[in-house]
């Protein structure tokens, strides 16, 4: 229902639901094609960037592991120089310190070569490294061959997000935190917002709400045809005095059939090294600890068809990743396939991140950014990494999109 305080004049020509990196990229992408435009961008959270963006690795990708003309390679390259230029230009700490990948055995030395040549495709600075070579930029690592990635780098996403934050608002953007959008009503010219703090309306509307995106297109009376099912990734940080085992970004040879990279040592912008992540079924779409359950999410995964055929095709996967999870001394074995040194009194554990995975009701992984269309409305349905990274060339494309849809 529409809330009496409501006038029948538009009060905005754009709402971007969602305060994560991708609805304020967007958000500052049409005000600067739109510099009169009427903006809004609401999120349900009193800061920006909390859940997806502000929990992540902080790496800058390199668009090595995407498929050669897929949207995700076109936009992490495209967004890898966006982002440093940005950085440059706003005074944001980054470093491009570059990572190596690094087969560890000999069945992965010919998904090496497929990786090499998958980066070359894509057009990057790579170069193929052996053992010993490895070792002069990492020397902790045992490994038989490896890969380096020159333009991989390091950022805090979480000021990223504040500076786009700040930048919309500078050009007459609207910023509401702890807002949340509880209906979407459609109308003749667009749609009103009916939120936890009063009624909005808009003419079009963007929907980057991650976490749930689906929901809120559902609620936009859009089928995504997805449900996104939550994956939480647990690290470990290195202690201090162990931090001279890496130098910078060290990553196993990720297996071609499952969207994660395997567990990896990261140095954060900030100095200190994470070791992770595993992937393990969330029972809360926010749930960033072990014990956190809500019913309704756990339910919605348990009830969708595609979970199970996905957890029927990768189960062997899956319960490495459980024991991962409840084991310290499973999760060091698998570091130890990287640096063998490494103990598990070396680690503590460290905030977990949450992935938004959009799967299919015949079980499908959707392994590229998913734009869907309504009326007067984009949803933005899956949006995995590189999406911090891609952040600026994402906002740009969803623009293009929005401009095409409205003219």
């Amino acid at each position: 229902m529409i809330s009496s305080d409501f006038v029948n004049t538009y009060q905005y020509d754009f709402a971007v639901i969602g305060g994560g990196i991708v609805g304020l990229s967007t958000a500052m992408a049409l005000g600067h094609r739109n510099p009169d435009a009427r903006i809004l961008v609401i999120e349900k959270e009193p800061s920006w960037a909390a859940h997806q963006t502000g929990n992540n690795s902080g790496v800058i990708h390199s668009g090595i592991y995407y498929k050669p003309g897929s949207l995700k390679a076109k936009l992490c390259q495209e967004g890898n120089h966006l982002l440093i230029e940005f950085c440059q230009k706003h005074g944001i700490d980054y470093e491009i310190c570059g990572k190596v990948i690094v087969a560890t055995n000999s069945e992965e030395l010919p998904l090496l070569e497929n990786l090499y040549e998958r980066g070359l495709a894509n057009g990057l600075n790579i170069q193929k490294l052996t053992a010993e070579e490895v070792k002069e930029i990492e020397p902790h690592v045992s490994c038989l061959a490896g890969i380096r990635v020159a333009s991989t780098g390091i950022v805090n996403y979480r000021q990223v997000s504040q500076k786009y934050a700040e930048l919309v608002a500078s050009r007459g953007g609207e910023l509401r935190l702890s807002t949340k959008v509880m209906a979407i009503v459609p109308t003749s010219q667009g749609y009103v917002l009916e939120t936890s703090k009063g009624s909005f309306s808009a003419k079009f509307i963007v929907n980057c709400a991650g976490l749930q995106s689906d929901r809120v297109a559902q609620l936009g009376q859009v089928d995504p045809q997805v449900k996104i099912i939550p994956f939480r990734g647990e690290y470990y940080e290195l202690k201090p005095e162990k931090g001279y085992l890496v130098k910078n970004l060290i990553y196993p040879v990720p297996n071609p059939n499952f969207p994660f990279l395997g567990v990896h040592f990261t140095r954060m912008i900030d100095g200190s090294i994470h070791a992770g992540p595993n992937a393990v079924l969330s029972l809360k779409r926010e749930g960033y600890r072990k014990t956190d359950i809500d019913l309704r999410d756990l339910v919605e995964v348990l009830t969708y068809p595609g979970f199970w055929t996905l957890a029927s095709k990768y189960a062997d996967v899956g319960l490495g990743e459980m024991i991962r999870s409840l084991s310290k001394t499973a999760f060091v074995r698998s570091l130890q396939k990287l640096i063998p040194d490494v103990q598990a009194d070396d680690l503590v554990p460290s905030a977990a991140g949450v992935r938004a995975q959009a799967l299919t009701r015949d079980g499908g992984l959707v392994d590229d950014f998913l734009l869907v269309r309504g009326l007067n409305a984009i949803h933005v349905c899956n949006a995995p990494s590189p999406a911090a990274t891609a952040s600026l060339a994402i906002g740009k494309l969803i623009v293009a999109h929005i401009l095409e849809a409205v003219n």
